[in-house]
């Protein structure tokens, strides 16, 4: 195998490459020390914790590559080469004026005080990210959706919340995002008139 290789991709949208890089270069290298994106965390360095977790779309249309994280620290720059690449960087919007607005999952996080040192928490949005398109394409029963977190996040590692309020982050973006489940209840009929609820219990 050759010592270097010719990298080409695009990650987050924007074209990158080409690039000379050794060959065994680990994505998570490419990522930091070429592209100056270090929002993806190394922290295990075996796969194992999903810190440095990523969404690598092989181009195939339809194909549900792009709805499986990878760890980045031991996939290799080569595989991911004329792939699209998502980061953690790449997990926010855009008001329309060139700011960056969190996702629905970013902002989840946050509304649910889900994190602490918050160094896990990129796999987790990416996990979460991942959850939210695979069902976007396939929705799951509203019964079902506890199992389906748990088990789309089952993989990431926190050292230190014990996951409850991430997996209730989540759990509150699926059950509150239309398209996401099936076997959605009723709208609510507004009463015409009476006095306003009672604060929640």
């Amino acid at each position: 195998m050759a010592d270097r290789i010719t990298f080409e991709a695009t990650v987050n949208g924007q074209k990158v490459g080409p690039l000379d890089i050794p060959a065994d270069l680990m994505l998570t290298e490419l990522l930091h020390e070429y592209l100056g994106l270090t929002g993806t965390r190394v922290a295990c360095g075996q796969g194992v914790c999903r810190a440095c977790s990523v969404l690598i779309d092989d181009g195939v249309a339809g194909s549900a590559a792009a709805l499986t994280p990878l760890p980045a620290c031991v996939t290799g720059a080569a595989y991911a080469s004329g792939k699209s690449i998502r980061t953690i960087e790449g997990m926010a919007g855009d008001d329309g004026q060139g700011n960056p607005v969190p996702s629905a999952i970013q902002q989840a996080f946050l509304d649910h005080f889900s994190f602490q040192c918050s160094f896990c928490t990129p796999g987790f949005v990416i996990s979460a990210q991942a959850l939210v398109e695979r069902l976007e394409r396939a929705p799951v029963p509203r019964d079902q959706v506890e199992d389906t977190v748990l088990a789309a996040m089952n993989e990431n590692i926190c050292r230190c919340t014990g996951y409850v309020r991430y997996l209730g982050a989540v759990r509150d973006v699926v059950l509150n995002t239309p398209g996401l489940t099936t076997g959605d209840p009723e709208p609510a009929v507004t009463a015409a008139a009476g006095p306003a609820a009672g604060g929640r219990g």
